[in-house]
């Protein structure tokens, strides 16, 4: 069995974001989305939603990018000089239990304004992947369990075909998704990767099975060439013979 979720990021994040977004959820193309609870153009993406009952739709928590909802001492640590979230602190600093207690708020007051604007949260992932962090794997499942979101991205475990991994990224990736699952028991696909590099494997002739989610990001200058993807037949290519499903089948 083959299912496929192609899950857009950074809904809410511009008007350009959110029409893209739109368009290829209508096409059939991407089939879930997630929100950025703390950025621009949020509230015009959550009140088309009931356009799309097809789809599922969740929060991507983040806390590198955009103004936060909250403030406080801690918080400011992660933010620029204009007082909003920037992405520096990610390789530079491991967060003392202070911050990870601020950023735990700041995570839970994302997911409630998503719940405020009436988003039927199904699943939780994070901007740049931030909750797959160590020292925050625990803030992530206290958001999971305060508000009962039982549905998750795993950690990136379909890599691309020239990518040289690390030694020991395998095992530690196979270790953390299984906590992800099991502490706090949580639905996930059985694999995770961006939409681009699946392409590319099947190009290269390499075979797929199970549920995989695939990330994209419609409507951002960065990821042009995978956006002309979607909007082709990509699924003549990787998505023969596979269903297409959104969070809410897992």
């Amino acid at each position: 069995m083959r299912r496929l979720i192609v899950n857009a990021d950074d809904l809410g994040y511009d008007c350009v974001v959110n029409e893209k977004i739109f368009r290829l959820v209508e096409a059939g193309s991407v089939t879930s989305a997630t929100l950025m609870a703390n950025a621009p153009a949020v509230e015009a993406a959550a009140a088309r939603l009931r356009d799309f009952p097809q789809a599922s739709f969740g929060v991507h928590l983040n806390i590198t990018e955009c103004r936060p909802l909250t403030r406080s001492a801690a918080l400011d640590a992660l933010c620029d000089e204009s007082g909003a979230l920037a992405t520096g602190w990610v390789k530079n600093l491991t967060l003392n239990r202070e911050m990870r207690n601020a950023v735990f708020r700041e995570w839970c007051a994302q997911v409630e304004r998503a719940l405020d604007l009436r988003v039927p949260v199904s699943h939780l992932d994070s901007h740049h992947h931030i909750h797959t962090l160590p020292w925050l794997f625990a803030v992530f499942k206290r958001v999971q369990v305060r508000f009962g979101i039982r549905r998750a991205r795993l950690r990136w475990n379909i890599f691309g075909i020239r990518r040289r991994l690390r030694f020991g990224i395998r095992p530690a990736t196979a270790a953390w998704n299984l906590a992800l699952r099991t502490i706090v028991p949580t639905r996930t696909t059985d694999a995770f990767t961006d939409f681009t590099t699946l392409y590319e494997r099947v190009v290269a002739g390499l075979p797929w099975t199970g549920t995989v989610e695939l990330m994209c990001h419609p409507g951002n200058p960065l990821f042009e060439d995978e956006t002309r993807l979607l909007e082709g037949d990509w699924r003549g290519m990787i998505g023969r013979d596979a269903t297409m499903i959104s969070y809410r089948d897992l």
